[in-house]
């Protein structure tokens, strides 16, 4: 059984390791090889081969993987519709938020000789 990878913290390149394996345990669960899976998807094997040792590949391709291999609903957990909470949507008036904005910030204040400074 593999370590749990913080993904928080792991670099890219052992987050993208850590997919691989775990694409590739979900290929063998599923008693494919490389080639039927590469055929199903559409790409090399290659590709397959670099998805599954964390090389590297387009997110077209981890879709097109995923697809093959039946769990493409998966991704929808992937990153989550953000919930639009009631009080944005009052403030919103029924509108779809299209940009952020940077806060305002209150500009501060020029120090000046004397200030804090007790008199004498």
């Amino acid at each position: 059984m593999s370590q749990k990878i913080d993904y928080e913290i792991a670099p890219p390149e052992q987050v993208e390791r850590d997919l691989g394996r775990r694409l590739e345990r979900l290929r063998l669960s599923e008693n494919m090889n490389q080639t039927s899976l590469a055929n199903g998807a559409g790409v090399s094997r290659r590709t397959i081969t670099r998805l599954e040792n964390g090389e590297g590949v387009s997110l077209d391709t981890l879709i097109r993987v995923m697809k093959a291999l039946g769990v493409a609903d998966r991704l929808e957990g992937l990153l989550p519709d953000p919930a639009v909470r009631p009080i944005e949507r009052i403030r919103l008036k029924g509108r779809e938020r299209k940009r952020a904005r940077e806060t305002a910030r209150k500009p501060a204040e020029a120090w000046r000789w004397g200030e804090g400074s007790k008199g004498r």
